[in-house]
């Protein structure tokens, strides 16, 4: 299960899921480890054996994915048709390495984060979403602040508006 979810939250386009809260909870450690053996392997220099290191630590990351990390034993599954390729994993295993590992190549740790949304109504659940920090929707609320920010200040306090209508009169 927490395969899973590590394979959707990796590969999720805004960088969220939602699910609930114990298994937010229990998902959170599980995909920090993935993160920082990619992390690892983004800051490893070049030369002196950094290849071979750097395919371990993306096989131990491979461990944290489910889909499309193994061999199949063989290659025909139900009446004689062919297995599709498994590559929600693999593609997990990309993303994580390629733009994951460089995104939080200088953070020390905590590249979630939980959010409580309330209860299920079906079932009374605590749901909540866990995301990646530095995702494409912080940037966008991050910029839209800096900019309300900036057109906050141009404003002119309404004494001042008054007093220059009365000095044109």
């Amino acid at each position: 299960m927490l395969r899973n979810l590590a394979t959707s939250l990796i590969n999720a386009r805004d960088e969220r899921i939602v699910t609930t809260l114990p298994k937010a909870k229990e998902l959170r450690p599980f995909i920090e480890r993935a993160i920082t053996l990619s992390r690892h392997a983004a800051n490893l220099e070049e030369g002196n054996g950094s290849e071979a290191r750097g395919v371990h630590l993306r096989r131990q990351a491979a461990s944290y994915f489910h889909a499309g990390n193994f061999g199949r034993g063989s290659v025909t599954g139900r009446r004689g048709q062919p297995v599709p390729t498994r590559t929600a994993g693999v593609a997990a295993l990309k993303r994580l390495f390629d733009e994951l590992g460089e995104r939080f190549k200088d953070r020390p740790g905590g590249y979630t984060r939980i959010i409580k949304l309330g209860r299920r109504a079906g079932d009374g659940a605590e749901l909540a979403i866990i995301e990646l920090l530095g995702n494409p929707r912080d940037a966008a609320a991050e910029e839209a602040g800096k900019k309300r920010a900036k057109g906050g200040s141009k404003k002119k306090p309404k004494a001042e508006a008054k007093d220059e209508t009365e000095t044109e009169e």
